[in-house]
């Protein structure tokens, strides 16, 4: 009977009668739901030599902010959307790429949320392909300067940051200041969750919108200290109950936290409904609601060295990892890490922020040692030496962290390994 209506419809359209008028009266009334594809294009991650010459141009990204197919995570076969959708193959071989999505800033957000490509819970990593070749730090975080998270709501698709501030949520559909500036985009989504848990993270996500001015910076501030995270190995993790209180309006203590810090403690309360489990925070102790998304990283993991089936990546492994899975060996792979620790676009430290600038400034020197690690986690029994002294040094100057990056180095570990919590599922390229 629908199938009936449909084509009486495409009668009406094929004459003098307003089709878009008799489409927004039948879909209005519930009649009929139009199949996807009369309404929008269905598309697919498709690889095309054309678009693949203009991306390589328009990103211009080293081989190692690429990553191997096994980083991804399923998404839908047919996509309804008029963006461009592009399986981009980095020209560096080894099986490399991204899975790419053109759009435009005006509608962006609509297209984006109406495309079933996104869900709440997903986590937004600013991406900035000029930071490859600026330097060891850059390199090694992968190009990647901020996290939100993601909510559909309204048919759009939406961000919460910290700061809770207008420069970063106001409007909160992609269009604030910081994000008009962003022309890249990673999206990364946290594995298996539920409706419920989506339902919680967008309760959680609303208290936190409506109530921005009152949180921040009252009770909410933002820590620009990337090295210096709340967690504490087998300490209870009560930043995440203190941001919890905020978000409740409940009476606590005032906490600060820098953007991917406030993502990944949002996503541990996915498991705690703001509204039946509220009075389990007025208690002493964690809530056993509380699950962390993912395990906080320690500097280098043991994964790179023994690709064990429950190793652990590590906050400066990404780069390694993604050059690890290219297959190469001897020279070609020593001249892949010799990159990753040379300036060769000096420039790049222009596109930077000041904080990263400076940070990337006094961490260089530090980071430059771990050329060693590179190169020696897989080398004769005297370079593993060398190696193992440079990763037990960094271990104790960095403590473990959830950075920016550290989202998506999660994705770099093999699908079956249960410490891989995250999925890659595409890039925003903003033309």
């Amino acid at each position: 009977m629908q199938w009936e209506i449909f084509m009486k419809l495409n009668f009406f359209k094929s004459s003098n009668v307003a089709w878009a008028a008799i489409t927004a009266v039948v879909v209005a009334s519930g009649t009929v739901a139009l199949p996807a594809s009369a309404q929008v294009a269905m598309k697919s991650f498709t690889e095309s030599e054309k678009a693949n010459a203009r991306l390589v141009k328009t990103l211009d990204i080293p081989a190692f902010f690429a990553l191997p197919r096994s980083a991804r995570g399923p998404v839908p076969d047919k996509i309804p959307t008029s963006d461009i959708l592009v399986d981009y193959v980095h020209p560096g071989g080894g099986g490399l790429g991204l899975r790419v999505v053109e759009t435009t800033r005006a509608g962006m957000a609509e297209r984006l949320g109406k495309s079933g490509l996104f869900q709440t819970g997903d986590l937004i990593l600013s991406f900035w392909p000029d930071w490859g070749g600026a330097g060891p730090y850059p390199n090694v975080q992968m190009g990647i300067s901020h996290v939100g998270i993601a909510y559909l709501k309204d048919g759009k698709l939406n961000n919460l940051d910290n700061p809770l501030n207008a420069e970063y949520n106001s409007p909160s559909d992609l269009r604030s200041s910081n994000y008009s500036q962003v022309p890249f985009m990673h999206v990364v989504r946290p594995r298996n969750l539920t409706e419920t848990q989506r339902a919680n993270l967008l309760a959680w996500i609303t208290r936190f919108n409506t109530d921005a001015r009152t949180i921040y910076p009252n009770r909410l501030s933002f820590n620009s200290d990337y090295s210096a995270p709340k967690f504490r190995a087998g300490k209870p993790v009560e930043f995440v109950k203190t941001l919890a209180l905020a978000g409740l309006g409940q009476p606590g203590p005032k906490i600060d936290m820098y953007c991917s810090e406030f993502a990944w403690s949002l996503l541990s309360l996915r498991n705690c409904d703001p509204t039946k489990s509220a009075a389990q925070f007025n208690g002493r102790g964690i809530p056993g609601c509380v699950r962390d998304p993912m395990e906080p990283m320690t500097a280098t993991g043991d994964y790179m060295s023994t690709k064990g089936r429950r190793s652990h990546i590590g906050l400066a492994d990404g780069p390694l990892a993604v050059i690890d899975a290219m297959g190469l060996q001897g020279e070609a792979r020593q001249k892949a890490i010799d990159s990753v620790f040379v300036v060769s676009r000096p420039e790049g430290l222009e596109k930077m922020s000041s904080g990263h600038r400076e940070t990337a400034r006094l961490m260089g020197p530090k980071f430059a040692a771990l050329a060693v690690y590179y190169k020696g986690v897989n080398g004769t029994a005297t370079e593993k030496q060398q190696a193992a002294a440079v990763s037990s040094a960094f271990a104790k100057e960095v403590a473990q962290n959830y950075s920016p990056s550290s989202f998506l180095i999660n994705t770099l570990l093999p699908p079956n390994n249960p410490n891989r919590t995250m999925d890659y599922i595409a890039t925003i390229v903003v033309k």
